[in-house]
Parts: structure tokens; C-alpha cells; sequence
């Protein structure tokens, strides 16, 4: 989270991570929090040699041309989980000293999952365009 966060950015010039009114303003858009994670996943599973994702992938479609990846991230204590069943995804904004926000796209649901996460995690970083 540290590098999300850091004002000097991970994103190239004229791009920023997004914060959690940001993310939040994507999944409304999309239809609701419990809808927006299948418009949101990359198709196909590795079964079927046309993804990443495991063998279920449910509710995906790609709709919003997001993309996501199930990248997996790293656990606070450093061990690393999830490569092909989630797609982690730091959010800007800081909710404690210690935690901040994440949001997850998982190939069980086709929803997106506000999570508060330990800072010292690891997740994917999805950069947006500044208007």
C-alpha cells in the first residue's frame, strides 16, 4: 500500500491510483457492488486454455473492458496466495494507521468485495486517468 499511497505515485504522468470513492463510483456505475466484479474479470479459465482464471469464473463478461487479472497478492506476513482465483487491488485512500482499503475480484462471485487490509500486504495496482 505504501507505493500506492506514495505522493510521488506508481502511475505514469497524468495517472493516479484510485481512491475509494473512485473505486466506489466504478462499481455504481456498473450496477452495485454485487454485479460490477463479473463486468469487471478478464474471460476464460485455464481448464478451458482461454484464461487465467481457475476453472470457475463465475459471472464474467468482461462488459467494462477493465480486465481484471487474478494476479493473487501477498499476505501481510509475506506469504503469497490466490494466483488464478483472485484479483487484488489497492485503493489510495488509508482507513487506520496500519490498514487501508483493497478491493477484490474473486472467480467465485461476480461481485467486488471491499476489504480494510494490512498495509504491509501486497496487491495489484490499477492506475486511472485524472480527468
Amino acid at each position: 500500500w505504501y507505493a500506492a499511497a506514495d505522493p510521488r505515485n506508481v502511475c505514469p504522468c497524468g495517472w493516479h491510483v484510485p481512491s475509494d470513492a473512485e473505486f466506489t463510483a466504478l462499481t455504481d456505475f456498473l450496477g452495485s457492488e454485487s454485479v460490477a466484479g463479473g463486468k469487471m474479470k478478464s474471460l476464460g479459465t485455464l481448464a478451458g486454455g482461454d484464461g487465467l482464471w481457475t476453472i470457475a469464473n463465475f459471472e464474467a463478461t468482461n462488459e467494462s473492458g477493465f480486465t481484471g487479472l487474478p494476479g493473487g497478492g501477498r499476505l501481510s506476513n509475506g506469504s503469497y496466495t490466490g494466483m488464478n482465483t483472485y484479483a487484488w487491488f489497492w485503493i489510495s485512500t488509508e482507513n487506520t494507521a496500519t490498514t487501508s482499503w483493497r478491493r477484490d475480484l474473486e472467480n467465485l462471485s461476480g461481485g467486488v468485495l471491499r476489504n480494510n487490509v494490512n498495509k504491509k500486504a501486497g496487491c495489484s495496482i490499477r492506475c486511472i486517468q485524472d480527468i
